[in-house]
């Protein structure tokens, strides 16, 4: 198994801006966005490699996987490893693989709203095609 693909640290350089906008002056969690579909495009410039969607994707898994053995089981108690696990994958990647700090700190309902429909895309093979439309590059 390939170790960088998992793990996408060839490139790992901390806290440096790769997003299509002018970097903030009070960093990325205080910008301002009228709406979600403003915040869309900057969510996604947060994720522009590949290996930090594949973390995002697969600790978003484990929402669903958490949720299904929580009702299989009838133990809530399982719910509260769906965030856990979630967030875990999700800020490994954007401190140690994208180089930035997650969008939850600054938007955190807009950033959850924007983690599934990234998944759905990624799922339904259509994440390309957003990007492009979006205009953004990925690395």
């Amino acid at each position: 198994m390939d170790v960088d693909w998992i793990l996408g640290c060839r490139h790992r350089h901390v806290h440096r801006w790769r997003g299509g906008a002018p970097h903030p002056s009070k960093g990325e969690r205080e910008m301002e966005f009228r709406d979600y579909e403003e915040f869309w495009p900057f969510y996604l410039t947060q994720h522009r490699k590949r290996a930090t969607r594949r973390w995002h994707f697969v600790g978003t898994s484990f929402v669903f996987l958490f949720v299904i053995i929580a009702i299989a089981t009838r133990n809530a108690w399982w719910l509260l490893g769906a965030p856990i696990a979630a967030y875990a994958l999700a800020w490994f990647s954007h401190f140690f693989i994208e180089g930035n700090n997650p969008a939850t700190f600054g938007h955190p309902f807009w950033s959850l709203r924007a983690d599934f429909r990234m998944y759905r895309l990624m799922l339904t093979g259509q994440l390309g095609r957003e990007l492009e439309r979006m205009g953004i590059s990925e690395e």
